[in-house]
């Protein structure tokens, strides 16, 4: 693949889109612009007014990097990319803006507070175990909901944007928020059930003399976890014996992360009875104590929304994209996504969940995650990112007192990226029953994929791997994949100019270390411009 020939890159462009880009790329690169985008643009929406602060943002940002305001206006785009073999990941990005000054309430409490409260908590738990683990980034990207009619609203605009894909793009994908369709503090408590119970598991393994093993590697002796569980009060050895007759469940004799994982069913009341020890005081403390009837609820309904999600998609030939989003929201993210794979991932991928390569334990998940694919027969459907929130994801340790759960540069981040990766691909060579999208701006992490699919044997026409990038980013990586034949999508967001600023805002804090660093993309727009004046045809399409 050439990913360095402007012309064959750009041919799809016309001259005013080069120019787009290179103002665009170029202003991106301007750091006090990038930190205080939304300041700027505030400040340009009073000065210019909103009917003309609109017409500008067309012109610049928005026309870059969103596709237009409703399904009609973004069809030309899906055809256009369509007829370069470029497909796309829709995605209605209307987003709340969360901050603390500016929160939706919810039950009388702000996503600042509820962010508070839950660090409280966490901060308190870290206190009595001495114990690190996972955090979560600064509120900037989560909803507030007044009532769960707001959540079956979001439900309805998923369901338009997957009819949209399957009408616009080929094999298309639809990308869904969690946090849309969930309140968010409830979504934080099911993470905080989650973790807690995690972390017992592997406190367990320390007593076994596990400790530093791998997820996967970790296998409890059932007849010492058995004791172990009697001696702290847990449950009396009748009763753990009860857990552990599921027909896999204990069998060979050990006890591992997904046996234990199953012991919290999410299917049912949450409020079952499960205890596990403070470590200091070694005094019992209910796993779910927090959760009410009402909560109970919450959960059915996300999961009933979730399955009429992936039934209309299943209707329509489209994939859900589970986005990945703040960090003390992610563990109920992942293990609602499970649970949705586990029912519609049965003959194809319906359900890709997203995995971020730049925090530590993205390894431990991915693996995790597919040896329950392998073990339930269903198909594994995943998109890499390297991700997003790295700032606030270390400010929230630091603040919290905990092990900074992100690599600690970006080479360790693209060796775990490239670990994962290579793990899936891996995967879909032996069983032909994952998927993955790579999700990447980086080239060589693209030429990687190719040199692994080719000593796989994994050919492009069977769709187990396709690349994807942000719409108004890397196009010289996009269409030269797409006009080669490989299954490479653009990640399309779309929705009104004044409710897609929180979008654009957010895009550029994420990925403003890519776009100070994209020199070669400049460069390579900057040469297609100079091409097309010589020939005297800047301003009609490429050949």
């Amino acid at each position: 693949m050439n990913f360095g020939d402007p012309e064959e890159a750009f041919r799809s462009k016309s001259g005013a889109e080069l120019l787009r880009g290179l103002l665009v790329l170029g202003l991106c690169a301007v750091e006090p612009l990038v930190e205080h985008n939304r300041e700027l643009l505030q400040l340009c929406q009073r000065v210019l007014g909103q009917a003309t602060f609109e017409r500008l943002m067309k012109m610049t940002f928005y026309g870059q990097f969103v596709a237009g305001e409703d399904q009609e206006a973004i069809k030309p785009l899906l055809r256009h990319n369509q007829a370069f073999g470029v497909g796309a990941v829709l995605d209605y990005s209307v987003e709340k803006d969360l901050d603390a000054e500016r929160s939706e309430r919810h039950s009388g409490t702000s996503a600042a507070e509820m962010m508070r409260g839950a660090e409280q908590r966490e901060r308190q738990q870290r206190a009595q175990a001495g114990a690190g683990g996972r955090g979560g980034a600064s509120s900037t990207h989560t909803y507030g909901h007044a009532d769960e009619a707001k959540c079956d609203q979001h439900m309805e605009i998923f369901l338009h944007c997957i009819d949209a894909s399957g009408g616009s793009s080929e094999n298309g994908f639809s990308a869904i928020k969690m946090t849309a369709l969930g309140r968010p503090q409830f979504l934080v408590r099911l993470s905080e059930v989650l973790v807690k119970w995690r972390r017992f598991f592997h406190q367990l393994a320390v007593e076994q003399g596990q400790a530093g093993q791998p997820a996967l590697g970790i296998k409890l002796e059932l007849e010492k976890l058995q004791e172990a569980l009697a001696n702290l009060g847990v449950a009396t050895k009748e009763e753990s014996q009860q857990w552990f007759t599921g027909e896999k469940l204990g069998r060979s004799g050990t006890v591992d992360l997904l046996d234990w994982n199953r012991l919290v069913d999410i299917q049912t009341k949450l409020t079952r009875r499960l205890v596990v020890p403070n470590v200091q005081t070694r005094q019992l403390e209910p796993l779910l104590s927090r959760f009410t009837e009402e909560e109970n609820l919450q959960m059915q309904r996300v999961l009933q929304r979730l399955e009429v999600l992936a039934k209309r998609a299943t209707e329509k030939g489209v994939r859900l994209m589970v986005d990945a989003e703040q960090s003390y929201f992610q563990p109920a993210i992942s293990r609602l996504a499970l649970e949705t794979q586990r029912r519609f991932n049965g003959h194809q991928p319906i359900v890709f969940n997203t995995y971020q390569c730049y925090l530590k334990e993205a390894y431990d998940n991915v693996t995790v995650d597919v040896e329950l694919s392998r073990r339930e027969g269903w198909h594994f459907g995943a998109k890499l990112v390297r991700g997003a929130y790295m700032e606030q994801e270390r400010e929230r340790a630091a603040r919290i007192g905990y092990e900074d759960p992100v690599n600690p540069t970006y080479e360790k981040t693209n060796e775990m990226y490239h670990r994962c990766l290579d793990y899936l691909l891996e995967e879909i060579g032996q069983s032909r029953k994952a998927n993955v999208m790579v999700a990447t701006h980086n080239e060589d992490t693209v030429r990687f994929t190719l040199r692994r699919m080719v000593e796989l044997g994994i050919h492009p026409s069977e769709k187990k791997v396709c690349f994807g990038q942000l719409l108004g980013m890397c196009d010289h990586i996009t269409f030269p994949l797409g006009q080669a034949g490989f299954p490479v999508y653009k990640y399309v967001p779309y929705g009104p100019v004044r409710e897609a600023l929180p979008y654009l805002s957010r895009r550029a804090q994420e990925n403003r270390g890519f776009l100070q660093r994209a020199a070669r993309e400049r460069d390579l727009l900057w040469r297609e411009v100079k091409r097309r004046l010589l020939a005297g045809s800047l301003f009609s399409p490429g050949r």
